[in-house]
């Protein structure tokens, strides 16, 4: 097996046949009870998609929902999907979300591509599929639902207007379809070639070709343009379609147009172009349509269904699918805890191996031959908790992603901020690649490009961008002030205008490309960075106690409410909120403060009043700030708070926007008692939300977290040992974490001296 391509793992004999019994799950039910011990096989290989063991590990797919999150402001989709795969085949319903869904509104079709708990605008949506009945039509396709089920890897409903039972299964390019229709009287499968999905009306397709081909397929390709981002790209998909029995009848259409004559078709900006394929039921109401997409070619998309597919039925493919669930869900496994608990991590575990999605051998942009991964749909987001987890659990998967990213800047010249279909695309706060890149070097993750990701970050530290709002930074004030002044910029520019949380997220990244240096042996290049990462204290404002924009004569901004999240000055969070966001120098914002009593009297009103923004990712670190202060109490305090405000088992169970699994991970961390902090080699600890859980790492190692007794009374840590050794502080480095063992907490009803006298380590 060719382990640097992950897809899908040879499937256990018993799933050769048929897919498993189909397990049904009720949101709030929690799944299956949790496991009552949890370990690994001798010998498995967690590096290897089955390991090496005749006995799969234990793992967590019996627990995950996909319906969690679906409704807003989760905005996470259902459908079926392979770990970082690219096809997502999943319903698409009137006043979609970004990902295509809504809850309550009326199915239109299933489409082949989606991106996961986005906000604003969306991408993708194509090739849309729809069942009807009765007359062919084109409008009015929304129905109803009933019984609908989302597990790994698949997808059912009941269409109840059309009385057609939908199922969808997926490998990495390729989506399988089958429909059940209600009688022998037959159906039509409609295909819009031209559908994407409709938020905001941004995106829209600009050109349209389908064709019939043969008795039984179909194919064609879409030029699409805008949605969220850049709104010049554009990106060009192409699709095979195949169905498992001859055309009863066959037409196409131009919008309203509807003709039984031709068998090509295009159509221009905003046309809908697609086929009406006409089945028979008489002999077998059960009918399969095969999908791949490329964005290479019609002909690779043909080659594709061959070579992902080939003769295997839904059934084996939708066991194929379990099965890369059943390893990806093994990595992190947990016991203890409520029913709901464990089912709220299982499918945060799943969210967050969702995106960015693996194009290997769909690299038209330059046509590279490595794994290629597209869809980082903002570093903003992930690099704070995904990227991490993904380092410690999918330690391959992670270097071919710092790889791709890396491999983009040689290609065009930037390291992406955030990256859709080919198009670099819109920076929200700074350079947040360099977070990414800088993670990697100090974990040591084997297989990166050190010396091409070193030249990629000293650019964005020493080069003005020409389109900083796509990619790179704005340098001349931020070099010369040590900020980004305010009357720098146009009031009207929403990139310019986030001077204050751009100076901070400049500064932070300062500090990782110094640590990249150090790590290169660039001491003077190192020292350099170090001290521009004390930038952030340029807007450090003592009258006020927090972050405060300030005009290139050094003035402060007047008025100023440091409570406002909707000032332009920061992105998407008020001054007070982003006060925290310093997590190279707590010590050094510790200082300014005055001492940890008042720090710590700060969180405690960031926490309160409804300051702290939970949905939203610049103050995710902050609960863990308490322990740079001595108080190890507050952060078990406000994170068993926040696990069980923000979280829970039905589809409004996320805070906010899962942003490709943000959120999510910010939960796996903090139920397993750890935290990051992107661009240090070191974790913080804190109360474990569940008494047990084992990760696998790489080389066959596992860390087991024990925590006895723990619930929301005994939440205060006593003591913790690593392999039995007392760890007197709340942080641990990653190289510790990585020899495996066994973590234990040992956990109390009331604050103890643990982790006060021994705090995070200085940057």
């Amino acid at each position: 097996m060719d382990t640097t391509n992950p897809d899908t793992p040879p499937r256990p004999a018993a799933d050769t046949r048929t897919a498993a019994p189909l397990r049904r799950r009720t949101l709030l039910a929690g799944g299956a009870a949790g496991l009552a011990s949890v370990g690994l096989a001798a010998g498995c290989d967690s590096d290897h998609p089955t390991g090496r063991s005749s006995d799969p590990p234990p793992s967590m797919i019996d627990d995950v929902d996909p319906l969690i999150g679906t409704a807003t402001p989760g905005n996470t989709y259902p459908g079926a999907h392979l770990p970082f795969g690219f096809v997502a085949a999943s319903p698409d319903t009137d006043n979609p979300s970004s990902a295509g869904y809504t809850t309550t509104d009326p199915i239109v079709g299933f489409s082949q591509t989606h991106v996961s708990g986005t906000g604003g605008d969306s991408r993708y949506g194509n090739f849309r599929v729809t069942p009807i009945t009765g007359r062919v039509r084109l409008d009015g396709l929304g129905s109803g639902r009933s019984g609908e089920h989302a597990e790994p890897g698949y997808y059912k409903v009941l269409l109840t207007y059309p009385k057609v039972l939908a199922e969808l299964t997926a490998t990495r390019r390729c989506a399988v379809h089958r429909y059940t229709f209600p009688d022998d009287k037959g159906g039509h499968l409609i295909i819009d070639a031209s559908s994407v999905i409709m938020t905001g009306g941004a995106q829209q397709p600009k050109h349209t070709r389908l064709a019939v081909v043969g008795n039984n397929s179909v194919e064609g390709s879409v030029t699409v343009t805008g949605g969220w981002g850049d709104r010049g790209g554009q990106y060009t998909l192409h699709f095979a379609a195949r169905l498992d029995q001859h055309f009863a009848d066959v037409a196409t259409f131009v919008d309203g147009a509807v003709d039984h004559g031709f068998r090509e078709v295009t159509g221009g900006v905003k046309q809908r172009v697609g086929a009406i394929l006409s089945v028979r039921t008489s002999l077998r109401r059960s009918v399969q349509l095969r999908i791949a997409v490329s964005f290479v070619s019609v002909a690779q998309a043909r080659s594709t269904l061959d070579k992902e597919l080939g003769l295997r039925s839904f059934d084996a493919v939708r066991a194929d699918a379990k099965a890369a669930w059943r390893d990806a869900l093994s990595r992190a496994v947990v016991s203890g805890g409520t029913a709901e608990q464990r089912t709220v991590f299982a499918t945060a575990l799943y969210h967050c191996q969702l995106m960015p999605h693996d194009v290997t051998g769909e690299n038209v942009w330059w046509q590279g031959k490595t794994p290629h991964y597209e869809d980082f749909y903002t570093l903003w987001d992930t690099h704070r908790t995904v990227h991490p987890l993904l380092t410690l659990i999918q330690p391959k998967r992670q270097a071919q992603m710092v790889n791709s990213l890396i491999e983009t800047y040689r290609y065009t010249g930037w390291l992406p901020d955030a990256r859709i279909a080919g198009v670099n695309s819109y920076v929200q706060g700074g350079t947040s690649g360099d977070v990414v890149i800088a993670d990697a070097v100090v974990k040591k993750l084997p297989g990166i490009d050190v010396k091409t990701g070193y030249r990629a970050i000293r650019k964005d530290g020493e080069q003005n961008s020409p389109k900083p709002q796509i990619e790179g930074r704005e340098l001349d004030d931020y070099l010369r002030l040590g900020y980004l002044a305010i009357d720098r910029h146009r009031p009207d520019d929403p990139h310019g205008s986030r001077v204050g949380s751009r100076t901070l997220e400049y500064a932070y990244e300062d500090f990782c490309i110094g640590r990249v240096a150090e790590h290169v042996g660039d001491d003077a290049v190192a020292a350099k960075y170090h001290q521009r990462a004390k930038n952030w204290a340029e807007l450090w404002d003592s009258t006020t106690g927090v972050i405060r924009p300030r005009y290139s004569d050094g003035r402060f901004l007047s008025p100023f409410d440091p409570n406002d999240a909707g000032t332009p000055y920061f992105y998407e969070g008020s001054a007070f909120q982003y006060t925290t966001m310093v997590p190279h120098d707590v010590p050094g914002l510790i200082d300014r403060f005055g001492g940890d009593k008042k720090f710590v009297a700060f969180l405690d009103r960031l926490f309160s009043r409804d300051r702290y923004d939970a949905s939203n990712e610049p103050d995710l670190l902050a609960p863990f700030l308490y322990l740079h202060a001595g108080r190890p109490d507050r952060t078990a305090d406000m994170t068993r708070k926040l696990l069980a405000s923000g979280y829970h088992a039905a589809p409004d169970g996320l805070p906010g926007n899962d942003d490709a699994g943000a959120m999510s991970a910010w939960y796996v961390w903090t139920a397993l008692g750890l935290y990051p902090n992107p661009g240090q080699d070191w974790y913080y600890l804190t109360s474990p939300l569940f008494e047990r859980a084992v990760l696998r790492l790489a080389g066959d190692r596992t860390l087991t977290i024990t925590a006895p007794g723990a619930s929301d009374t005994n939440r205060y840590v006593q003591s913790v040992q690593l392999g039995g050794r007392p760890v007197p502080g709340p942080w641990l480095r990653h190289r510790d974490l990585l020899r495996g063992g066994e973590l234990t907490f040992r956990l109390g009803p009331k604050p103890s001296g643990w982790g006060v006298g021994n705090r995070p380590p200085k940057s």
